[in-house]
């Protein structure tokens, strides 16, 4: 297993190369660059503008473009952002901090949630139970995230729903506040975006875990150990669940990548000051370190969530050797 751990991290250096030269390369595919709007500016001379782009290394080929970025980064410089004119880890290190929160927050309520409510649907399948179960598993599939956010704003500015902020990280009047009291408004802020966010999640993930669980539950080794007169909790905890699981930690690796870019629209529903939606912004703006920074580092958390769940299922299932 070890031998097999660092043969995948050797792997992420090549895949990694590869991703960053077609995502720089497809970046810059649209015609146009940072400048192209500032152009249409009659206030701003031609001279400037060509200066500005050769202070950028935008008049360079898009190759040596790629080439000057890649040797920043191997320096760890993800370079300077053309609209704020700040080093692109500053911009982000606000940021990032923010976003992560939030999508920690909702990852752990979709699965805390989901795991349990669709191990009940599959165990009592067809009841009025699991059917009541699987409409709201469609509704939060079906109705999409910043439709849902704005229900939920709607809700919170006309009834005052539970007291809770309609957006924002915090109060104008955060910085008065004792510490428990910043905690708490923290806490306030990120309820909203944290309901929406693990909404569709926490409906996608029920299902799964319904439909692999009533697929393990009809099994014969599941007929087997009712007929030796094993406890119900323990053939649907012990036996059923543990091989119903293994494609459950397959997605879990793959939501990995989202917590950094997953929560762009939510953000910007609920004027989340976060990482996706400055990098959506970037990415209209053609401001091109800066979604490259984003691009990279979904592109590692991918890979990393991946090599997690292939530790995890090996973990999990003793059938599964990685020689």
């Amino acid at each position: 297993m070890r031998i097999y751990i660092i043969r995948r991290i050797l792997q992420m250096f090549p895949l990694l190369l590869g991703i960053s030269m077609m995502s720089f390369f497809v970046l810059n595919l649209s015609p146009g660059d940072f400048l192209a709007q500032i152009e249409m500016n009659p206030d701003i001379s031609a001279t400037l503008i060509a200066q500005m782009r050769a202070d950028f290394g935008l008049d360079q080929p898009v190759w040596v473009q790629y080439f000057y970025w890649l040797r920043e980064l191997l320096r760890l410089n993800f370079g300077e952002s053309f609209a704020y004119r700040i080093p692109v880890e500053q911009l982000i290190g606000f940021r990032i901090m923010n976003t992560f929160r939030l999508s920690l927050a909702a990852t752990v309520l979709t699965w805390v949630v989901a795991i349990p409510v669709g191990i009940h649907a599959a165990i009592n399948r067809y009841s009025l139970r699991d059917n009541v179960l699987t409409f709201f598993t469609f509704f939060g599939i079906s109705v999409p995230n910043f439709f849902f956010g704005l229900i939920l704003l709607f809700l919170i500015a006309r009834y005052g729903l539970l007291g809770l902020p309609v957006g924002g990280m915090t109060s104008w009047y955060h910085e008065e506040l004792s510490f428990m009291a910043r905690m708490w408004d923290y806490i306030r802020h990120l309820i909203p975006p944290t309901i929406v966010l693990a909404t569709a999640g926490m409906a996608g993930l029920m299902r799964q875990m319904r439909g692999q669980m009533m697929d393990a539950m009809s099994q014969d080794y599941i007929r087997t150990a009712r007929s030796k007169g094993l406890n119900d909790r323990v053939v649907i905890y012990k036996h059923a669940l543990r091989n119903a699981i293994n494609p459950l930690i397959t997605i879990f690796g793959f939501s990995i990548s989202a917590l950094l870019s997953g929560a762009a629209i939510t953000e910007v529903v609920f004027s989340y000051p976060g990482l996706g939606n400055m990098l959506l912004t970037a990415v209209r703006q053609k401001d091109l370190y800066v979604a490259m920074a984003g691009l990279m580092m979904g592109s590692v958390l991918l890979i990393l969530g991946n090599l997690l769940a292939d530790i995890l299922l090996a973990v999990t299932d003793p059938r599964i050797r990685y020689n």
